[in-house]
């Protein structure tokens, strides 16, 4: 039997490597995309106030993901959800808060507002990974908060002054969810974040359903608010999660942070198409230096060849 050369060998693996960073990069591009689309939905919607649209987004999500990991796992759903462990519980809580405050600012202030003031999320999870953790945090990261924390006293100032104070700490408090969310992962060292995002979506739908009861408002809406609801939680998010957990294996984690600037830059381009939806000034410019201090750190961590994110 003749042996295959190991040029031969290493070329298969080099080609089917790059095959699989494309493809890792459309993913991760496509996930952006679908994200991005969920201001617009809100803007769809027309009488369900923040907690409505939580509680039937976060109840598609479930039903989607569940799906998804009967899907891959059949006979082991529930090992799936229980291996998640501690760091998937406190994982999912955080998930409560960055939902939460993910809709009631799409809501409560400009949707390029709200956008720009989520992309802070990876900058707040190095810090919170510094402070919990005791990961070390580049030089060039400490610059890019500093330069990030100017950009976000612009935005938030802004608002304020516009009595859009709530949506703005709002939009901040679903950041911090996020970066929670990234912490708690990389803490339990969980490779697979679906069964952690699951079970965030089991305590949203939890939680939204007893704040609509609470406030009389309940759980009843007009269809057309429901299918969009429902929507936000199979396409917009569910789908865009599937995605970006597939493409994020193969991709270094400044890369994706990259990568994940689709949905920052399309989700005001989406209003303005189709709503007339605009942005002032200060909104703007003080996204573009919050975006300029995203990419810098990015870009820093290419230079170093840094790990994927996600083994």
């Amino acid at each position: 039997m003749q042996s295959v050369p190991e040029e031969s060998l290493s070329d298969a693996a080099e080609a089917a490597t790059d095959r699989s960073y494309a493809a890792g990069i459309v993913m991760c591009l496509v996930a952006g995309v679908c994200w991005s689309f969920m201001g617009l939905f809100v803007r769809l919607i027309e009488t369900a106030d923040a907690w409505q649209i939580l509680f039937y987004r976060s109840l598609a999500l479930v039903g989607f993901l569940a799906a998804v990991l009967l899907v891959r796992a059949p006979r082991r759903f529930a090992s799936v959800i229980r291996d998640a462990g501690k760091a998937g519980v406190i994982g999912g809580l955080s998930l409560v808060a960055a939902f939460s405050g993910g809709v009631y600012s799409l809501q409560a202030t400009s949707i390029a507002n709200a956008v720009f003031l989520f992309a802070a999320s990876p900058l707040i999870a190095a810090l919170l990974g510094r402070l919990l953790l005791g990961e070390s945090v580049r030089r060039a990261t400490w610059a890019a908060m500093a330069l990030a924390l100017v950009g976000i006293a612009i935005m938030v100032m802004e608002g304020i002054s516009l009595g859009r104070g709530d949506g703005n700490f709002a939009a901040l408090m679903a950041a911090t969810g996020f970066a929670g969310f990234a912490v708690a992962l990389r803490h339990g060292r969980l490779s697979d974040m679906l069964p952690a995002v699951f079970l965030g979506g089991v305590f949203a739908t939890i939680f939204a359903f007893l704040v609509c009861m609470a406030t009389g408002k309940g759980i009843v809406l007009p269809l057309r608010d429901t299918t969009i609801s429902l929507s936000l939680g199979v396409f917009a998010l569910g789908l865009g999660l599937i995605l970006f957990t597939a493409g994020s294996k193969a991709i270094p984690a400044a890369e994706i942070a990259l990568l994940s600037m689709t949905e920052v830059i399309l989700a005001p381009v989406w209003v303005w198409l189709f709503l007339g939806e605009t942005a002032n000034a200060n909104v703007l410019l003080g996204g573009l230096v919050l975006l300029l201090a995203l990419v810098g750190n990015a870009l820093s961590g290419v230079r170093r060849k840094p790990v994927p994110l996600i083994p």
